[in-house]
């Protein structure tokens, strides 16, 4: 079969896609990637064939970055004022793209391309959507911490029906964001249907859930379609099936160091996090790894000692298993990657989906979590204090580690689709 599988966002969103497409090509299937443009340089290498979805992603754009990672309105800029503006060239695109060369047989949507519910109710191709967190669920039994309000989370446990309250407070602030997705609908000759920020972006055929049962379980509020699959794990994009030699060598020469990672979104407003990353390793003596990305702004302007190293970027498959610990932002992909290795996390959120995947991490037990506002050089070396010295956090981190080598998210996502397709296929005939 073709499987166009498409979504809009930051290396976190579009690499469990990559997965599917590289498992489904194993299987003998023809899959086309709709993403951005700013992916068809990382996707090409793999093989597997591009076709670009507008908006594109500027990833030298630092301002646009700290708007949509602020924590209170992060959120609704990058829908309102990113991705809604261009929603009818994402139509345009992706319906290109399920067109031509040929009609394809199967839609696999990410949560960010708004436009792809439409594509699939328009063309009636078969449609599977894929959520990678826990909080795209809103679920009333499992409430997610929210960026905005993340001092409630404590409160959950001892307030009956916080998590309806949670929902309908999240419902009445979003309730006009969505017009312009109502209004396509509307020219295209679609009915309004269900709230396209909730209900309306999951999929009647199959909704996968691509996250482990260590970060959320099953809820009976899920969409009744859903199956749980487990992580979709890919982060070895061209040419970066290695750590970079330099970073190979500091981890020879040593303990295991901690590791410090914004991401590949966050990173964009990384502020002064690496230079009080640096100076909280010194005040405990500990060798660390510092995931810089491509700006130059976040380099520690002071000379480090050797036992400091900096590098652009490094697979988190290949650097994480050798680290004391990871310091990161939460984005669930960075979660999936820590999981597997079986390492502590210390946890500092930046946004969106971060609050509620430390909240979970912590709740695990494998995890610490310190908020932004709250970094400090003093409080980021006494956190990791706790974590490094505390066994707990390392037990549990290892026996997630080996729950999760029990699960395989590529696999049990790709037997869901081919499940859809050949049902759809029988029906038709």
């Amino acid at each position: 079969m073709r499987v166009v599988l498409t979504n809009i966002g930051t290396m976190g969103d579009v690499h469990p896609l990559i997965a599917l497409a590289l498992e489904l090509q194993r299987r003998g299937h023809e899959t086309v990637l709709a993403v951005p443009e700013v992916f068809r340089e990382r996707v090409r290498p793999l093989g597997i064939p591009f076709h670009a979805v507008r908006p594109d992603i500027d990833p030298q754009n630092t301002a646009l970055a700290a708007k949509i990672y602020e924590p209170r309105r992060g959120t609704e800029f990058g829908l309102r004022q990113f991705l809604f503006p261009a929603l009818r060239q994402s139509y345009d695109d992706l319906m290109q793209a399920v067109s031509a060369p040929q009609r394809a047989d199967l839609l696999v949507t990410g949560e960010l391309n708004y436009a792809a519910p439409l594509v699939a109710e328009k063309t009636g191709i078969a449609w599977a959507s894929a959520v990678l967190a826990p909080i795209s669920f809103f679920s009333a039994s499992d409430p997610p911490a929210l960026p905005m309000y993340e001092w409630l989370a404590a409160s959950y446990g001892r307030i009956p029906g916080i998590g309806w309250a949670i929902g309908r407070l999240v419902r009445a602030i979003s309730r006009s964001w969505p017009q312009p997705i109502l209004a396509l609908r509307q020219e295209l000759g679609l009915p309004p249907g269900a709230n396209p920020l909730f209900e309306g972006k999951h999929s009647q055929q199959l909704v996968l859930a691509l996250f482990s049962r260590l970060l959320g379980e099953r809820q009976r509020d899920w969409p009744p379609m859903t199956v749980q699959t487990g992580f979709c794990y890919h982060d070895a994009d061209s040419g970066m099936h290695q750590l970079p030699a330099s970073v190979e060598q500091f981890l020879a020469n040593g303990p295991e160091p901690v590791v410090f990672t914004l991401g590949s979104a966050a990173v964009m407003t990384a502020g002064d996090f690496f230079a009080v990353a640096a100076d909280a390793c010194q005040r405990i003596g500990r060798r660390a790894i510092l995931l810089v990305g491509p700006d130059e702004r976040n380099r520690p302007t002071r000379t480090l000692p050797q036992s400091i190293c900096i590098a652009d970027y490094a697979p988190h498959s290949l650097l994480f298993p050798r680290a004391a610990a990871v310091v990161h932002q939460g984005g669930v992909g960075t979660v999936a990657q820590c999981l597997r290795a079986g390492r502590p996390m210390l946890i500092v959120p930046w946004s969106h989906d971060q609050p509620d995947n430390a909240l979970r991490m912590v709740r695990l037990g494998a995890a610490r979590s310190l908020q932004r506002s709250k970094l400090t050089a003093a409080r980021l070396a006494t956190e990791l204090t706790e974590l490094l010295e505390k066994p707990g956090y390392a037990i549990e981190a290892q026996a997630a580690m080996r729950q999760l080598a029990q699960e395989d998210g590529c696999r049990a996502a790709c037997d869901a689709l081919e499940k859809l397709a050949r049902a759809r296929q029988a029906s038709a005939h």
